[in-house]
């Protein structure tokens, strides 16, 4: 008879991150995950059609401290689906090249499932997501690599 235990903390750091919110606590959860994540504007899209709004973010591993090794990031997807409609301010959409920090996700639900989904960015940016009902997902696409500073973000206290 073979003997079961938990699992540790420990054995998952490796692993990609697969995430999905559905409610205004997990959209904290996913914020804080891609929190100082940074991007080119290039690489954010909406299609209309499919009702996505999708971004490929280059997201700094939080869940991973980096006590024993250098701070890590990993490129990521985060998809946000039943989008009806997306607003931006501060960003000029013909600045392709511009790089962009996420700082925040925050959500405001409205009636029957609908609400706002807002990506707050650094330099006062703001992307608005109007959607039907919530359903964000985090993907990590790439193995991590060493953070080019070689430190976690930090901000002012």
């Amino acid at each position: 008879m073979s003997e079961t235990r938990d699992a540790t903390f420990e054995e998952g750091v490796q692993r990609p991150l697969r995430l999905k919110a559905l409610d205004g606590d997990d959209v904290q959860v996913i914020s804080a995950l891609v929190q100082d994540s940074v991007l080119p504007a290039s690489e954010m899209t909406w299609k209309k059609s499919d009702r996505r709004f999708a971004m490929l973010l280059n997201r700094f591993r939080w869940e991973d401290p980096a006590t024993t090794r250098e701070a890590e990031r990993v490129q990521a997807v985060l998809c946000i689906e039943n989008v009806m409609a997306v607003r931006s301010q501060g960003l000029d959409p013909r600045e392709r090249d511009t790089v962009l920090s996420v700082l925040a996700m925050v959500f405001s639900p409205g009636e029957d499932g609908a609400g706002t989904l807002r990506l707050i960015l650094a330099g006062d940016g703001e992307i608005e997501i109007e959607i039907e009902a919530l359903e964000v997902i985090l993907r990590d696409v790439t193995r991590p690599y060493g953070a080019p500073s070689g430190k976690a973000p930090k901000h002012p206290e």
